[in-house]
């Protein structure tokens, strides 16, 4: 591939979510540091909502990987999940095993109650939680429920898509709507956000962030709309065309065809004019 080619240490734009990329930007910085802060002061339930490609699963990550020791955390990948599995899946990650039906809730709580008293805090993050059906998140209002007269025995995270804030409107999840204490919302990143972006990742992957022009990395926020995902997308295809000519630098042609073959990107018309004649979709 172009790793060597450009001297790249590691690919800079895949798409799998690596903390090491990571870049505090406003957006992402700010959802981090709203659910740090609920989680110390012991918030019952805290959501964060992004569109598609905003960086939730990063957010997510980075989360997982800097929670203070005091945390036990409870990961929930799948949203795929009805009431019942979603308290098999709680009760596994808290180690207990696969508990009888007709005691699972009890064991949790019990579990949970040693937790706290061995000074622990315990934490469900839900990812894709917009699509959690009505049981699962029944279940989850329910299990959010259990406390001691001081706390909470366990907080949850929900990282969701905006569907998440239309299904919470429905007037049967006003009580698990009213539970929300913290929100926090990842929006599509600024040109200068999205520059520092691209600038970082070159940077910490080994190469020079002079490999893209300014006016081509504004024309990446243009085209991608300041979303990490469609960032990423265009410039690793934009690396790949410019490898396979032979290129050592990128120029207007591959970034043009790197972006007309990207699903959901803003289109330029044309090739090289300074301004690209844009597309509206």
């Amino acid at each position: 591939m172009y790793l060597e080619h450009f001297g790249f240490t590691q690919f800079p734009f895949h798409l799998t979510p690596d903390t090491s990329l990571f870049l505090g930007l406003a957006p992402h910085y700010e959802a981090l540091q709203t659910v740090n802060a609920a989680l110390m002061m012991g918030e019952g339930v805290i959501k964060v909502i992004g569109e598609v490609g905003t960086g939730k699963t990063m957010v997510c990550r980075m989360l997982l990987s800097h929670l203070a020791e005091e945390f036990v955390c409870i990961y929930l990948p799948n949203p795929a999940l009805n009431g019942l599995e979603l308290r098999q899946n709680i009760a596994r990650e808290l180690q207990l095993g696969h508990p009888n039906e007709s005691v699972i809730l009890g064991e949790i709580q019990a579990k949970l109650i040693e937790l706290h008293q061995q000074g622990h805090k315990v934490v469900a993050i839900v990812d894709e939680a917009q699509a959690l059906p009505d049981d699962a998140l029944e279940m989850l209002r329910l299990l959010g429920n259990l406390e001691t007269d001081q706390a909470k025995l366990l907080q949850l995270v929900l990282l969701g898509q905006p569907e998440l804030d239309i299904r919470l409107t429905q007037h049967h999840l006003r009580q698990f709507r009213q539970r929300i204490t913290f929100s926090a919302d990842l929006r599509p990143l600024t040109m200068a956000e999205t520059v520092a972006y691209i600038d970082n990742r070159l940077i910490k992957s080994g190469a020079n962030a002079g490999l893209f022009p300014l006016s081509q990395k504004k024309a990446v926020w243009r085209a991608a709309r300041g979303t990490p995902r469609l960032i990423n997308q265009i410039c690793h295809k934009t690396l790949l065309l410019c490898f396979y000519q032979g290129l050592k630098g990128v120029t207007n042609p591959p970034l043009f065809a790197a972006i007309q073959d990207t699903f959901d990107t803003c289109k330029p018309r044309f090739k090289t004019p300074c301004f690209w004649g844009w597309s509206h979709s």
